[in-house]
């Protein structure tokens, strides 16, 4: 693992962004799996920017989603698909091919979980992976005991999950409890993984990710297995 301290937020996001856009530039046609919630928002708010102002181009890049909560419309505003339109897709130039997310309201799940897992594998693999951590290690939405073979599959949502994505939503009994995620190994083929990982509440993970023992109870410990990993997090994650 290269481990990345950075002062602030701020600072993560920038770092991030100059790694992507690296990616972006230097590969023919980039593949990458992208992430929700609130850490990779700088990403995207940069990468926006920097279209705007002619820096960047995405019209060769694939994109693909890491998960997608189970019954919820693509124009409900609290679905994934969602948030990627909002916070980056209808800001840049990417076409509705180069977009891929696992459909939430497909009325078979399991066609759907293998469909989006064979679209990655005909991309061959995702270039750059972007990830973010849950309290519990989580990994997408792979909950402490998911197998580290595991592909896009259908899983529940542990109930620390769901209090934590509350937010996200009107009340609590609004969150699904189950979602559409990239399983481990999914996530473990892609070629170069980022994850960022910001604020003290994330300390005890940021430390359990880089020293603790590999577990299938805390997903994000594999990790340490893989051959091309960044890990950025900010000072107050490395509180302790």
């Amino acid at each position: 693992m290269k481990i990345v301290k950075v002062k602030d937020y701020e600072e993560m996001s920038d770092k991030v962004c100059e790694l992507f856009i690296d990616r972006l530039t230097a590969l023919k046609n980039p593949v990458f799996g992208l992430a929700t919630g609130s850490t990779p928002k700088g990403l995207y708010k940069r990468l926006v920017q920097r279209y705007n102002k002619g820096k960047i181009s995405f019209d060769h890049a694939t994109f693909f989603n890491l998960d997608e909560y189970i019954g919820l419309d693509q124009n409900h505003p609290s679905s994934y698909a969602y948030y990627m339109k909002n916070k980056l897709y209808n800001h840049i130039n990417v076409s509705s091919e180069q977009i891929h997310i696992p459909n939430g309201k497909a009325k078979d799940l399991k066609k759907e979980c293998d469909r989006y897992e064979q679209l990655i594998r005909d991309a061959n693999y995702i270039d750059l992976q972007i990830l973010g951590i849950g309290i519990n290690g989580h990994i997408g939405f792979n909950e402490p005991g998911t197998p580290f073979d595991s592909r896009t599959d259908v899983v529940q949502l542990t109930n620390s999950t769901i209090k934590v994505n509350s937010r996200f939503f009107n009340s609590i009994e609004e969150v699904p409890n189950e979602a559409i995620t990239m399983g481990i190994g999914t996530i473990m083929d892609s070629k170069e993984i980022v994850m960022l990982i910001s604020g003290e509440h994330k300390s005890k993970a940021l430390q359990q990710t880089i020293y603790g023992e590999v577990t299938e109870n805390f997903p994000a410990s594999i990790l340490q297995t893989h051959e091309n990993v960044t890990i950025i997090a900010d000072a107050a994650a490395f509180g302790e």
